[in-house]
């Protein structure tokens, strides 16, 4: 097995590749490293390579110094408010998201979204393309693969904000317009068909994309036979993670059970002690993909742990806004479940160290480090049992489906005894497992569902509390209006609902 170096920060700083801006769909690349000193460097370290990506996925690259608006993670943030199963108990940043009320083009979290991803790609793009003829050594295989599943991501999340990809039925609508695909030498487009996709190309043509950027991505990096030496990174099972994502996201049911069960190999469900360690830890060893964060890189008040830690002393351990679960599921989650005691009940818990964490249905599950640098999950092992589970009901075998599930529940509810299970069991569980992780928008949308917040004994704050029904425009951001008026490829005719 290959075991590639630690990331080198002295050459980050020199391979620092992508802009910030309004240029993330640019054709050009620029600041390009010789080709010949490109090859030599990723011979010696290709890991230091794709340090600045991770580094980038963490901060806002449109520079709106906005303390909701922090990259990938503020993503996440946004997809569990844009549902019934999280409750701001507080007014404060994200209060638009949480209303349902933040996708229009003239507004600043369409922008953010758009630009976080599209930069992402970009910085992919630089990396991609510094092999036009494809990368022929392992190093530049580890090098590509990661940037490949990393462009695949960006594109997975992008189709799934900026359209309504499921007909009435529930089943993908590949001919709606989808997002631009921004096209490198290295892919081997004709300049033509490179200027072409920069308009919007069809969900049918952006889930092809997506499928060849993870299927490549496995590939190389299984070529490669890559054994990384961080976490930031991306490995041959964060690959098939990923692939299983989309694989359940375009409805490939027996695909999406085969990558989740291929990702989560050499992975087991963290033991339920773990399940109180603040989910700020890299180094648990059930996650799979995260980011290291540090001092340096650090967002402080605009981070993800500032909004979503109830311990932290942020927008939410501060008490402007403490993050609760939804009352309703709170209820369904098992007496005996270990994952219900990272929730306060209806009654709360004075015993707590600050007040948002002591209030009614508060969140326990995030913790702090009294410095503000946890540590970021963007994969856990427990999602890929979810995934296999859920593709296995969704196919009618309920009863393996039940076994693959029953292998996560063993450490959540050990007398949790089920021989079939539903697609809705899956998703009940998906809801628990996964709180604030960043899942219950994409999870709501591509299974065509809606959300209930008005119900009897509802939590929810005042004026917040309704339904939302699936196909509803509210489900889909409008396309940015900078990018209508600076992509030509684009009309104000082409603008989503």
């Amino acid at each position: 097995m290959k075991v590639v170096k630690n990331i080198v920060a002295g050459v980050v700083a020199t391979l620092v590749l992508a802009s910030c801006g309004t240029d993330y769909l640019d054709t050009e690349n620029k600041r390009y490293l010789e080709e010949t000193d490109a090859a030599t460097l990723a011979a010696q370290d290709p890991g230091a390579f794709v340090n600045g990506m991770w580094v980038m996925m963490v901060n806002d690259p449109l520079g709106l110094d906005r303390h909701d608006c922090f990259g990938y993670m503020s993503i996440l943030h946004v997809a569990d408010l844009n549902s019934a199963d999280m409750v701001m108990a507080g007014s404060s940043h994200f209060i638009y998201d949480y209303e349902m009320d933040n996708r229009m083009a003239s507004w600043n979290r369409t922008a953010s979204h758009w630009g976080t991803l599209y930069t992402m790609v970009k910085y992919a793009n630089d990396l991609i393309n510094l092999f036009p003829e494809g990368p022929q050594t392992e190093e530049e295989m580890i090098l590509v693969g990661q940037a490949q599943a990393v462009r695949g991501l960006s594109y997975m999340m992008l189709i799934q904000l900026y359209q309504n990809y499921l007909d009435e039925d529930g089943n993908v609508a590949s001919d709606r317009p989808g997002v631009p695909l921004k096209y490198v030498t290295a892919d081997g487009k004709t300049p033509e068909e490179m200027d072409k996709a920069l308009g919007r190309n069809t969900v049918g043509e952006v889930f092809a994309q997506i499928q060849t950027d993870l299927e490549n991505a496995v590939q190389n990096l299984t070529e490669a036979d890559y054994v990384r030496t961080s976490k930031n990174n991306i490995d041959v099972n964060v690959a098939y993670g990923l692939l299983a994502r989309f694989y359940l996201l375009s409805q490939q049911w027996e695909e999406a059970a085969e990558a989740a069960h291929a990702a989560r190999q050499g992975y087991e469900p963290m033991a339920a002690e773990l399940l109180h360690d603040g989910f700020m830890d890299i180094k648990n060893a059930e996650w799979m993909w995260g980011f290291a964060e540090s001092q340096e890189n650090s967002g402080y008040s605009a981070s993800f742990f500032s909004h979503v830690s109830n311990y932290e002393a942020g927008y939410a351990g501060l008490n402007y806004a403490p993050r609760c679960i939804d009352a309703s599921l709170y209820d369904q989650i098992a007496d005996d479940d270990e994952r219900k005691t990272l929730f306060n009940g209806p009654e709360g818990d004075d015993t707590q160290p600050t007040v948002a964490a002591s209030g009614e249905y508060a969140s326990l599950k995030f913790g702090s480090d009294g410095n503000m640098t946890e540590d970021y999950v963007y994969m856990r092992a427990a999602e890929m049992y979810l995934i296999e589970a859920e593709a296995l009901a969704h196919l009618g075998k309920n009863a393996e489906a039940a076994q693959v599930l029953g292998e996560l529940m063993e450490y959540r509810q050990p007398s949790w005894h089920e021989e079939t299970v539903t697609v809705e069991d899956v998703l009940l569980q998906r809801r628990i497992e996964l709180w604030g992780e960043g899942f219950a928008y994409f999870d709501l949308k591509r299974n065509n569902l809606g959300f209930v917040r008005d119900y009897e004994g509802t939590n929810h704050m005042e004026g917040f509390i309704f339904d939302l029904e699936p196909q509803s425009p509210d489900w889909t951001y409008q396309i940015p209006q900078k990018e209508i008026q600076e992509n030509t490829h684009i009309s104000w005719g082409e603008q989503n609902e």
